[in-house]
């Protein structure tokens, strides 16, 4: 019984250690100053990737979804805060803001410019505030989410497909 014990313990600490639950509005989720052109600024004096906007609607199931199932964990907080600024944005807002070229408008209309039709959409921005990557609705894990920020800091984007990438990725 001893030697099962042993392990059983041994097992156990070697589990990995799952994730801490966080609020992605203050984890996820950077305080916006609604001047996206200062952001940029800012992402490149951090070393960051680009900027990441996540578009949504108050109403939107799967923007829920991801917010309570992956944008809520740490270690994806924590990745993607050290590649990239990120900011909600709400695509039927009326807040006023500027865009990357650093122009005023509203949150709707930057959406409306960005062909934000359907929640959530994430779109990366890379450093000169043009977009790297899209990528419309909810991953199915926050493995997913993590490859995805992947697949755009290290610049796969420009060569392949992002189901590309994911397939070679599950084969390493």
């Amino acid at each position: 019984m001893g030697m099962r014990w042993l392990l059983l313990v041994l097992a156990l600490c070697s589990w990995p250690a799952s994730a801490e639950v966080r609020d992605p509005l203050s984890y996820f989720f950077m305080p916006k100053l609604g001047d996206f052109k200062a952001e940029l600024d800012t992402a490149k004096q951090e070393g960051k990737t680009g900027v990441l906007l996540m578009f949504e609607l108050e109403d939107c199931p799967w923007c829920h979804r991801m917010k309570a199932t992956i944008l809520n964990q740490s270690d994806v907080q924590d990745w993607y805060r050290q590649h990239f600024s990120i900011f909600n944005v709400d695509a039927k807002g009326d807040t006023a803001m500027v865009d990357f070229a650093g122009k005023q408008t509203t949150e709707k209309a930057f959406a409306v410019e960005q062909r934000v039709r359907a929640t959530p959409v994430f779109i990366f921005y890379d450093l000169s505030g043009k977009v790297a990557y899209r990528y419309t609705g909810a991953t199915q894990s926050k493995e997913d989410f993590l490859l995805l920020g992947r697949y755009v800091a290290e610049g796969a984007y420009k060569s392949q497909a992002f189901n590309v990438y994911k397939a070679q990725a599950g084969k390493q």
